[in-house]
């Protein structure tokens, strides 16, 4: 199969023929549609935190594709299931987090991608009982997004514990952005887009932001909140900039709830005076469980939520990954396994015949 590997932090990745992967008792192997290409992969390639991927490896944690070959154990699934495979690969299942429905904070925990090859491939080995079973409406393309930039997104709204009619900033909108504010609105919240580039602002309004800010060297997104809308109840950050994390909990109203999604690199301080006499939360979240994937892929069907894509091949991958730490991607790029495997395969025939 041909798939991107990474053989050195830092440095392009490399378009192999690799071997299909084996799978195990209870594992099933897909054959990838799509993958969609998430920042966390370009992290991961670059070997950016703390805890680095075994080299080589393939990353990618958001492929939709279809179950072609079942493991012994399998009872779950059958060849020609539609699936998608999120960034969990599989936890413990046994301690106190997995036990009380916080699988995502396991410490034994394995990630696609990461720690294990993913899916910037024709073919990726799952744990049969972390796969997402894609609903039928909806397509592969739209699907590969809704994994990671979906779920991420729609668990760190519900962690700023809004409700319906109260205002919610969505700080960055890139690739999570702008689908956090799609499933923002499905949830019945007001939201204000803040983000540093007008082309995201224009995709912002274009998603149904109800307010958008165009932050800059000169001027601070917080003052304008406070003037405009006197806070939010809840932020979401989804940014990857240290000062975007300063001025977002500067947005809150009393009482109200900051969750950071975004990582980037660094520290940011934290106006301790503001967060004790005006009870402020700050919250980290990490994507979701299988619960919240279910939910989220659910109501991507129900309230026609759809991410703004751009598709690409494979082979296009260096070039995306160069955009992405450019910040000139608008949107999420998808990358289209599937039309890559047939023209290689008619190639193939041809050269025979």
């Amino acid at each position: 199969m041909q798939a991107a590997v990474v053989r050195e932090f830092g440095k392009p990745l490399t378009i192999e023929e690799m071997p299909i992967p084996a799978i195990g008792r209870g594992d099933v192997l897909i054959k990838i549609e799509a993958s969609g290409v998430c920042h966390t992969d370009l992290h991961a390639a670059n070997g950016d935190w703390p805890f680095k991927p075994t080299l080589p490896f393939i990353p990618g944690h958001e492929g939709a594709g279809t179950v072609v070959a079942l493991g012994s154990d399998v009872k779950s699934l059958k060849e020609g299931d539609r699936v998608g495979v999120p960034w969990l690969f599989d936890a413990c299942g046994e301690c106190e987090y997995c036990q009380t429905g916080w699988e995502t904070l396991c410490e034994k925990q394995r990630n696609t991608g990461y720690s294990i090859n993913g899916c910037f491939a024709e073919y990726v080995a799952a744990n049969a009982e972390y796969v997402a079973h894609l609903p039928d409406k909806m397509d592969f393309m739209t699907a590969a997004p809704t994994l990671c930039a979906g779920v991420t997104t729609y668990k760190g709204l519900k962690e700023t514990q809004v409700k319906a009619g109260e205002w919610v900033a969505i700080v960055g909108v890139g690739g999570l952005g702008h689908m956090a504010i799609e499933y923002a609105k499905a949830m019945g919240f007001h939201v204000a887009a803040i983000d540093i580039g007008q082309d995201k602002l224009d995709l912002a309004k274009k998603v149904g932001a109800d307010m958008t800010i165009l932050a800059g060297a000169e001027s601070d997104p917080s003052d304008v909140v406070q003037q405009k809308l006197h806070g939010v109840q809840g932020v979401l950050v989804t940014a990857v900039s240290p000062p975007a994390f300063r001025q977002s909990v500067n947005m809150l109203k009393r009482g109200g709830t900051c969750v950071l999604v975004g990582l980037p690199p660094g520290e940011f301080p934290l106006p301790i005076f503001d967060i004790v006499l005006k009870r402020l939360a700050i919250r980290g979240s990490i994507v979701g469980t299988r619960q919240d994937m279910r939910e989220a892929l659910a109501m991507a069907v129900d309230y026609n939520i759809k991410p703004s894509i751009e598709v690409q091949p494979l082979t296009a991958i260096n070039d995306v990954f160069a955009r992405l730490e450019k910040g000139t991607v608008t949107g999420r790029v998808v990358l289209d396994i599937a039309s890559g495997a047939e023209v290689r395969s008619k190639a193939a025939k041809a050269a025979i015949n």
